[in-house]
């Protein structure tokens, strides 16, 4: 996704070689058309999948698994990162890791929302150590639904995520792919032939959108 890879390099702060920071557009202030327009580019890519749900994990993937919904024409749901006093029925719950944050939390969703007869769709921010998702997709799994993706709005490559849920057997895709990155510079990997480019042509590429 052009667009996105563009805004990534004019507007992410790259504090390290494993630190990006989206705040000025995707996650913390949000640009709510591109918001939109990365659900209607998950709707081009999930589309002809029998989706019922969209699901996600409060708080940062909650406006690109809505816009996804939103394009889908299905209901999105939000895994919860603390138990509400007013979620008081049964949950499916699953253990995760947060990288950023260093810290390990459980995430629920009752069970009145997500059951056998789904087809699920798993949507979030970004794709690193794939903690997060590997706790949806727990939940899934324990909730009998099936899940038909996940789709991430940046994927850091050079983590493990992607491996850890392809060993699942899950499609995973991401609208923009970080091959590497170091404080004034990112390089991303083709998502329209065949893999890896080569850091040259990708600059030379970039420039020409």
């Amino acid at each position: 996704m052009k667009v996105l890879e563009e805004r990534i390099r004019q507007e992410g702060l790259i504090l390290s070689d494993t630190v990006l920071k989206v705040d000025s557009f995707l996650n913390h202030q949000v640009d709510t058309e591109l918001a939109l327009q990365i659900g209607r580019e998950f709707q081009t890519i999930f589309g002809d999948q029998p989706i019922t749900k969209v699901l996600t994990v409060e708080a940062s993937g909650i406006q690109f698994a809505m816009a996804a919904g939103i394009a889908l024409g299905v209901p999105f749901i939000y895994a919860k990162k603390k138990k509400a006093v007013t979620l008081s029925e049964a949950v499916y719950s699953a253990p995760v890791h947060s990288f950023t944050r260093q810290e390990d939390y459980l995430i629920s969703i009752s069970q009145k929302y997500l059951g056998p007869d789904d087809k699920v769709l798993i949507v979030d921010d970004f794709l690193a150590t794939g903690a997060a998702l590997v706790g949806l997709c727990d939940i899934v799994e324990e909730s009998g639904a099936q899940l038909m993706g996940v789709g991430c709005v940046i994927e850091k490559s050079f983590q493990e995520g992607r491996s850890l849920l392809e060993q699942r057997g899950i499609p995973v895709h991401a609208l923009a792919r970080i091959a590497s990155m170091s404080p004034g510079e990112v390089h991303f990997i083709d998502n329209t032939g065949t893999g890896n480019a080569r850091p040259e042509e990708l600059m030379k590429e970039s420039a020409g959108c």
